[in-house]
């Protein structure tokens, strides 16, 4: 089944979408952002944004090693550092929200780890991403031929 190419018939949802993307992007070291991308992209299974952000990552600097272990982030020891680790953390918590939200231990590690105005574009990344990883696994966006 073919399915919508929706960027196409609704550009303004694409123009919107980058808007906040690019605000969200504000205050947030571009590595950390990418990790951030990723790893909501991870649980989404967004093959798309996926290939995309393990590009700009590496394009920025992001080691192999810690692209190759970001889906166990928790469990990879001094790999990641804590604003890693607190905004991976938060990342998982609003992607997989549950029955609870995010919980309270989750938000004061990343509260912890950044300022207000960091915390806030970090939840809005996360957000933002989720927000992509949803439109194109609605519509199957597949990753480009290289």
């Amino acid at each position: 089944m073919t399915r919508l190419r929706i960027y196409k018939s609704s550009p303004e949802l694409y123009d919107a979408m980058m808007t906040l993307s690019t605000a969200a992007a504000k205050d947030v070291e571009p590595e950390l952002g990418e990790l951030i991308k990723i790893r909501a992209s991870q649980i989404n299974h967004c093959a798309f944004c996926l290939d995309m952000h393990t590009r700009d990552a590496r394009k920025l600097g992001v080691g192999d090693q810690k692209l190759d272990v970001l889906a166990a982030w928790a469990e990879a020891g001094d790999i990641f550092t804590p604003r890693e680790r607190a905004a991976l953390a938060l990342t998982e918590a609003i992607t997989v929200l549950g029955d609870h939200g995010v919980s309270d231990d989750v938000y004061a590690l990343a509260a912890d780890a950044f300022t207000d105005r960091e915390l806030g574009q970090v939840i809005a990344m996360a957000v933002t991403i989720n927000a992509w990883n949803r439109i194109n696994a609605a519509v199957h966006t597949p990753p480009p031929r290289r």
